[in-house]
Formats: structure tokens, sequence, C-alpha cells
């Protein structure tokens, strides 16, 4: 199998497994709990967090844990609005992951009004855009919410700029930086973010377990009631192993990042390589291969290529039957037979967006697996291209 779907998730690292399996055998208490085996799952969970908050730049205080992106999407929007009453406005972008396009929609239902931010065709927000609606709208705001990372393209939105630009108004700002914590730098005690979420099976670590970074003095009612967890802002006993498993993730992505020796994957700097390779060699094979969002700054993780006139689908069950794991964006819209919604909101033509492939990669992807991965797809862009009708 040559696996690159990284951004649809990662494989767990083996000291995620080993920790995980450990805690199952001998620390499955309630953490809630007074006696001495609850107590000791209460202290796995500290250090899970306090590992998790290492990794991003915060306070341990300052991490809430969730069930993982979308959750934390959730209670980023779902929270601001219930905190301020007065902000009944939502600001985001066509380009965001389905829960950020999806829960305005049914937001607006209850009378919350969203605004969708401009961007070009690279997939870039538009700064001039967002700064007329922060002078129109600010009162009325009571969320910005844009990517950090496109899970589909890689493009890159300067967050740190949009944060600025909204705290200057008085408006919270939300970032979803899934695609960002634990694959690249994080510290969130530079950035200007009230609020960001992330996944640990992203990052080598389990899935069903992610979190939310609440700054500082950025209040944020419980959207998950229950028996008070997480310091009163998310209900529900905790899931200790995957706790543990997402602080073993984070403790050997700091490692990684910093370029410290790890046990295995590709160094750092290697793996930030491993795009334009990727890009260069293909584009050698197959001149006629674009690659969507290629003008704008983009994560080292992500390929996303149009094959102009060939069917995504038609390309994915070949490369399957070959072994070669791709998708043909969002991993949560698998099975749809439509194009990306994000490649035609940044106004990518049919006949590009239909024959899309998103290649994503991680620490564990080497040169070797992509090469033999290279032929395998440019195999299967020659044999879906012969069997089309004469002229198509």
């Amino acid at each position: 199998m040559i696996y690159l779907d990284s951004n649809a998730t990662t494989k767990p690292h083996p000291r995620v497994v080993d920790a995980m399996t450990a805690c199952l055998e001998d620390g499955w208490a309630n953490p809630s709990s007074t006696h001495r085996p609850g107590s000791a799952a209460r202290r796995q969970v500290d250090l899970a967090r306090a590992s998790v908050a290492k990794l991003i730049g915060c306070r341990p205080r300052d991490v809430v844990f969730t069930s993982g992106g979308t959750e934390s999407a959730n209670l980023a929007i779902r929270g601001s609005l219930a905190a301020q009453p007065g902000r009944r406005h939502l600001a985001t972008s066509r380009l965001e992951h389905a829960v950020l396009r999806d829960t305005p929609m049914e937001l607006a239902a209850d009378g919350v009004q969203t605004h969708w931010l401009d961007h070009d065709s690279d997939g870039r927000i538009d700064l001039d855009h967002l700064e007329r609606l922060l002078e129109a709208e600010a009162e009325n705001l009571a969320l910005v919410s844009v990517m950090w990372i496109n899970n589909e393209t890689g493009v890159e939105q300067p967050i740190n700029t949009i944060g600025a630009m909204c705290r200057e108004h008085g408006v919270r700002f939300h970032t979803d930086a899934v695609q960002a914590v634990g694959r690249i730098p994080v510290d969130v005690s530079s950035l200007n973010v009230d609020l960001l979420g992330f996944s640990g099976h992203k990052f080598h670590g389990p899935k069903g377990v992610g979190g939310l970074y609440v700054a500082p003095g950025v209040t944020m009612p419980p959207q998950q009631t229950g028996g008070g967890q997480e310091g009163g802002r998310r209900g529900g006993t905790e899931n200790v192993p995957g706790l543990v498993g997402i602080g073993a993730a984070a403790e050997v992505a700091r490692s990684w990042l910093n370029g410290e020796p790890v046990d295995d994957g590709v160094e750092y700097a290697a793996a930030t390589a491993l795009q334009s390779r990727f890009e260069q060699a293909l584009a050698e094979r197959v001149p006629s291969m674009v690659v969507n969002g290629s003008g704008a700054t983009r994560a080292w993780t992500t390929s996303n290529v149009g094959f102009p006139g060939l069917e995504t689908e038609n390309l994915l069950m070949v490369l399957s039957e070959r072994g070669v794991c791709a998708s043909g964006g969002s991993a949560c819209a698998s099975g749809s037979l439509e194009p990306s919604p994000v490649l035609l909101a940044m106004g990518v033509g049919d006949a590009i967006a239909h024959g899309s492939l998103r290649f994503s990669f991680s620490r564990f992807t080497t040169t070797v697996e992509l090469d033999a991965g290279l032929e395998v797809i440019v195999d299967a862009v020659d044999q879906v291209g012969r069997s089309l009708p004469a002229g198509g």
C-alpha cells in the first residue's frame, strides 16, 4: 500500500499505540473518581493536556478537549453566539471544511446571519473585503472563522493578519487548525487567535480526540452539558486512553517539529520537500496536469492536482486497485459524485474540478514511497485517458 491520503487521517505513531494500550490495560478508571485509580487516571489526563499545551504554546488550562475538529468548530461557533447574545452575525468563507459551511446554514433558522468572505481564484481570502465587513458589522459579529490550512488544497491563510484585524474591531477570531497542529510549528502565544481547533488523528494520534484552544478571557458556555468536565466547558466522562494517545502524539510531534532525533519517519526538513518533489516529477510526466491553488502559499502536506477531461471517480478506482490511497477532496464528502465545493468556490472549471485528486503527505511518507506512487499515478492517468471515447 502506498498511502497518500494523510489529510484524511494519519497512521498512529507506535508510541501512541503503546501508550493507549497500557492505559486500556491499567489506567481505565474514571478520572472523576476520588479513589487512587481515579486519581491516577486524572493524572494521565493532566499530563496529556500539558503535552498538547506545549505543542501549541499555551497554558494547559486553555485547552478544552473535544471529540475532534468538528466538535471544536461547533463549540467555537455556538459557544461564541451564546456568550454574546447581542451579536447574531458570523463571517466565514465557502472554502472552509463542511462544518463551517453547513453549521451557519443550520443556524440561519435561528436568525443568525452569515457573511461569506470573498477570495481569489487560488483560495486566498480578500482582506479588503474582510476589512470593509468589520468596519460595517463589527458590533453584530459574534465570530470570524477562517481555516488556517485548507484541507483540500493546502492553501494557507494569513491568520495572524486576519486575527489582528478582528482584534482591532473587537471581534472574536476562530481558526480551524486541524491541518496545521502537529504538522507545522504552531505557537498561539504569538498569534492573534481567540479560538483554535485541532484533531489528534491528523498528527498520528487517535481518532475521536481533539481540542479547542480558548484564549484567556474568552468566555465559552458549554454546548455539551453534563458532569462539568473540562472546567465546565464540555461535559462527559473523559476518554482517558484517547487523551493519553493525543498526549503521546503531541510529544512526538513537538520533538519532530523542533528537529530533535526521532525513532522513525522522515525528518521535518525532508518532509517539507515532498510536495515540490511530487509536483515537479508529475508535471514532467503529465504536462496537462494543473495544481489547484498553485499561486498561493501552500502547506507541504498537500497537492491538489487536476487532470483535465478525466473523472475523479475513475482515477481513484484505478489507483485503489493498484494500492495507492488518495482522495477526491475532503474525506467527509467521500461517496459524493459531485466535484469539490471548495474547488468550485475557487472558480475551477468543470473539466478540471471533475478530474481533481488530493494527494497528502505525512512524516511517514518516504521518497521511495512517493516515487513508486508517481509511477502508478502516471499509468492510471494514461489508462483512464485511453478509455475515453474518441474525441472525449
